[in-house]
């Protein structure tokens, strides 16, 4: 089994980020929560208070302002061409994709490109209030465990906040744009 993290691994960017300004070109009345987002960003990056999972969850407050079926249907139609060629030329049945990003966001993509297997942090797509936490770090290794029980034979990311999925796989590598290091812990 191979398994992928989604950002920057098999899709080039960053889907939340891309669709969060997707949305924000359509609906400019979503502009009107930047004030809240940025002070939510300055306390967790630069106060170092609160969590990523809080800090978010003022972000997806945007949500609120979108018409969200029409938005992911017109996102994907547009940005699925991000998906990197390296992973469809080597794409299989049974891969695994686990993301922080929202499950409502990456069921679209996943449906589109076959992938049946998809563990993203859940979010409620009408509020942006996450049931659960962040899906990052140990907890991507709590949450595979929770749905399978097989080794990964293959581990994708870009960011080493993945190491814990990393150490557990057979073969982990990093990948960087489309080039694939091998990483050894």
């Amino acid at each position: 089994m191979n398994v992928y993290d989604f950002d920057n691994t098999i899709y080039k960017g960053d889907s939340t980020a891309d669709f969060y300004l997707f949305c924000l070109k359509r609906h400019k009345k979503i502009a009107a929560l930047a004030p809240s987002l940025l002070k939510a960003v300055i306390k967790f990056y630069v106060l170092k208070r609160g969590t990523k999972t809080d800090m978010k969850q003022v972000m997806y407050r945007f949500l609120t302002k979108t018409d969200l079926e029409r938005d992911l249907g017109d996102f994907w139609e547009s940005h699925l061409r991000n998906i990197k060629p390296w992973y469809l030329a080597q794409q299989k049945d049974d891969d695994v994709i686990i993301s922080a990003s929202p499950e409502f966001l990456l069921t679209p993509a996943c449906r589109k490109l076959g992938i049946k297997n998809l563990i993203a942090s859940k979010v409620d797509p009408k509020t942006g209030i996450y049931s659960g936490i962040n899906c990052h770090g140990e907890e991507k290794v709590r949450l595979f465990r929770e749905q399978f029980d097989e080794e990964i034979d293959n581990f994708y990311s870009d960011s080493h906040s993945d190491d814990p999925l990393a150490r557990i796989s057979k073969k982990a590598f990093l990948v960087k744009g489309d080039e694939l290091a091998d990483r050894t812990f």
